[in-house]
């Protein structure tokens, strides 16, 4: 059988944005975008374009523009680390679904932007719809940790976005020193309804038998296993 050669694939025009949030964007197509960012080609590109190494930052896709925003900071990745180590044990454990972190995309309502949320738990109902490069529908959980430039995005954009979406539960973690916060959103209806933890522990809904002590966020020295061990015995 006779191959057809493809065409060379166009490199991205970077334009340094004087936005606070993003470094800078590039137009393409979102299978341009999924091309570029899961091959690594937007890393390559951005560690010549700037003055300091990049580091594989976020990027996320929107009408046709990706926003190149700037990497995370060791709390963030902290954080996000404890969380994931911590779904990931006890989804497998009981069977209930998987973990993925940024890096991994999520289409919006209506295919209009492409996040990559910082951690996502799908559920086994969901898994259907988790492809290869990105996820075509709600998953049970996101969760979204607050750096510098994030604040606007997470709280306002991110949150409606989650909402119009479907997604069950919204966990909006705030890793910026001195203004360390979680917040939970449990969607009723088409609207989310903020959720207090009660008397430090926050109660999935949309996970049965999962909960969450707030202080272990906080603390670097938190044990996962013996976090999942309390969880599990109770």
């Amino acid at each position: 059988m006779t191959q057809v050669a493809r065409s060379p694939r166009p490199e991205p025009v970077l334009t340094p944005s004087d936005s606070p949030e993003y470094v800078a964007t590039a137009r393409m197509t979102w299978d341009e975008w999924l091309d570029w960012d899961y091959e690594g080609g937007l890393t390559e590109w951005l560690d010549e374009w700037l003055d300091w190494d990049y580091e594989g930052g976020l990027t996320e896709w929107l009408d046709g523009e990706v926003h190149i925003y700037m990497s995370n900071t060791d709390e963030h990745q902290r954080i996000v680390g404890f969380l994931s180590a911590l779904l990931l044990l006890y989804g497998q454990s009981t069977s209930t679904g998987v973990v993925r972190t940024g890096g991994y995309a999520l289409q919006s309502a209506q295919g209009h932007a492409g996040r990559e949320p910082d951690l996502m738990f799908i559920g086994a109902g969901k898994l259907p719809y988790k492809q290869s490069r990105f996820m075509s529908a709600a998953p049970d959980i996101l969760i979204e940790v607050i750096s510098e430039d994030s604040v606007r995005r997470d709280r306002t954009i991110k949150l409606l976005e989650y909402q119009e979406l479907g997604v069950p539960e919204y966990w909006l973690i705030d890793s910026r020193p001195g203004q360390e916060t979680a917040e939970f959103y449990l969607l009723e209806g088409q609207r989310y309804r903020a959720v207090e933890p009660e008397e430090g522990i926050y109660y999935s809904v949309v996970l049965p038998g999962f909960w969450l002590r707030t202080e272990w966020l906080w603390a670097a020295d938190t044990s996962v296993l013996a976090a999942f061990r309390e969880i599990t015995a109770s």
